[in-house]
């Protein structure tokens, strides 16, 4: 139709003109002025015809508000009636900040958590080079909140707190249910300040009572000692931004020093940064052979390789124990996979997930799961754990319960706290009779000889520096004749070890 309309006005065009009669009458207006005109004729037309359809009787229209996510619809319902409806003001920050609490809680993940500004600057502090507080790990595990190692030498690891401890309260306040920000916002404070915990040791134990003293703790994450037969003892207590510098550095001292194998000791290493990990593997694992596997959401996993550099071509073997996690697993499993490394101890923590910490605008952060990582060959140890090449227990002494200094155990009195402090006598061969829980004259004369051996008054009575005493004492004692550690040695020398 529109070619036809055009061929038509063509021919028309082509024909001879005729004579067109004036019209009567006429209105002339400039062509300016008649397209403004014809303008505002439509945009006031469109503007009554929009107003009616929308606020007329019967709306042809349906004007909606706009939201970014549909998915969000729900979310704005409820914050707005909250917000109109409920019988008081609420504060608004704190309703979203838990909103976004309830995401997190939501999936199950006890290392995905959103962390308040506070909470947030606690976390980071933990990165620094130091902080204030008692030294310890931990995590929110089936809605407990669960030790997974005491920082070396902290007042955490002082003061008896174990691996796999429940800590039930904080200064009386039950913490079932917090995520580990919170409880970590509670349990930091001041030096010199104190924390009483209420914790929970295996399955038919009483709770125990500790006060600790919190201090500052030093982010020294390597430390090291020369055994006999030149066997470098290197601990690695955490993963650090200069963790690999620091062992590096203790690396090239004991090589000047005629080093000849190595035992990394990775126990009670709770983990840290995964370029870390990587770094230290780096020292050990050939150029080319595979360090780890990072497999992140709908994606194949991406292996990384050892590249070239200082290598140290010396018999290694690797320490873990259930303290050792994260960080520590993807080393262990690194040095056993692609040196050959034994690994000597106990089954590891097993966490074979990957975080990332976001920080949002104003100082809170979200810190979630962005995928899971495999060993060189493709094992993910997640929940499982690293399994030793060879088991060596700690002895039972190791676990035994901590003893409150402030509580005064004397003779007559009966409970769990004196059985556990006449076996810690036991061992130390200071002869308190049965342990039975009984404080009897035996235990008293024990007590007595054990005052004697530290320059104390000779009461009879265990309570303050003499609690103390027994403690240190059996630390020293669990340290000199360390199982595992000797083992360890033994597998690099070929000879049994003898005691330290």
């Amino acid at each position: 139709m529109d070619e036809q309309k055009k061929d038509g006005i063509e021919q028309q065009q082509e024909q001879t003109p005729t004579e067109v009669k004036p019209a009567g009458k006429f209105i002339q207006l400039k062509p300016f002025k008649f397209i403004m005109l014809m303008f505002f004729t439509i945009l006031i037309t469109s503007g009554l015809t929009i107003f009616a359809l929308t606020f007329g009787d019967k709306n042809v229209v349906e004007v909606k508000v706009p939201t970014e996510r549909a998915e969000f619809k729900k979310l704005y319902e409820a914050f707005d009636l909250l917000n109109n409806k409920y019988y008081q003001d609420i504060d608004g920050e704190k309703v979203v900040d838990g909103a976004i609490n309830g995401m997190f809680d939501a999936l199950d993940d006890p290392y995905s958590d959103f962390m308040v500004k506070e909470e947030a600057d606690q976390f980071n502090s933990g990165l620094s080079s130091s902080f204030q507080g008692i030294g310890a790990e931990i995590q929110e595990r089936n809605g407990f909140i669960t030790v997974v190692s005491p920082i070396k030498n902290s007042p955490a690891e002082k003061a008896g707190l174990l691996p796999k401890d429940i800590i039930l309260t904080v200064d009386g306040k039950s913490i079932q249910g917090f995520s580990a920000s919170e409880a970590v916002a509670l349990i930091r404070g001041e030096k010199g300040t104190s924390v009483e915990l209420t914790v929970k040791r295996g399955e038919n134990t009483e709770p125990l009572k500790m006060t600790i003293v919190r201090d500052e703790i030093p982010v020294e994450t390597v430390y090291g000692e020369m055994l006999d037969g030149n066997i470098a003892h290197i601990q690695i207590t955490s993963f650090s931004e200069e963790t690999a510098k620091e062992l590096e550095k203790i690396l090239a001292d004991y090589e000047g020093k005629g080093m000849k194998g190595i035992v990394l000791d990775l126990r009670q290493n709770p983990g840290g940064y995964l370029n870390a990990a990587v770094e230290i593997s780096n020292l050990f694992v050939p150029e080319g052979k595979p360090i780890v596997q990072v497999q992140d959401k709908d994606e194949e996993p991406k292996i990384t390789n050892a590249i070239g550099g200082k290598k140290y071509d010396l018999p290694v073997t690797v320490l873990v124990d259930s303290g050792s996690a994260s960080a520590s697993e993807i080393l262990a499993a690194a040095l056993k996979e692609s040196v050959g490394a034994k690994i000597v101890g106990e089954t590891s923590f097993g966490k074979g997930t990957v975080q990332n910490v976001i920080p949002l605008k104003d100082g809170s952060n979200l810190k979630f799961t962005t995928g899971k990582w495999l060993t060189p060959n493709g094992n993910w140890i997640n929940e499982k754990g690293i399994v030793p090449d060879v088991k060596v227990s700690y002895p039972p002494y190791a676990s035994l319960p901590y003893l409150d200094p402030s509580m005064e155990m004397k003779k007559g009195v009966q409970s769990n706290s004196v059985k556990a402090a006449q076996e810690m006598l036991e061992v130390l061969g200071y002869k308190p009779g049965k342990a039975d829980g009984f404080f009897g004259q035996s235990t008293e004369q024990a007590v007595k000889k054990l005052q004697a051996a530290n320059n104390l008054e000779e009461t009879g009575v265990l309570t303050g520096d003499t609690t103390y005493a027994l403690m240190d004492a059996l630390r020293v004692k669990i340290k000199a004749e360390d199982p595992q550690l000797l083992k360890a040695k033994e597998l690099l020398t070929g000879t049994p070890a003898k005691t330290e």
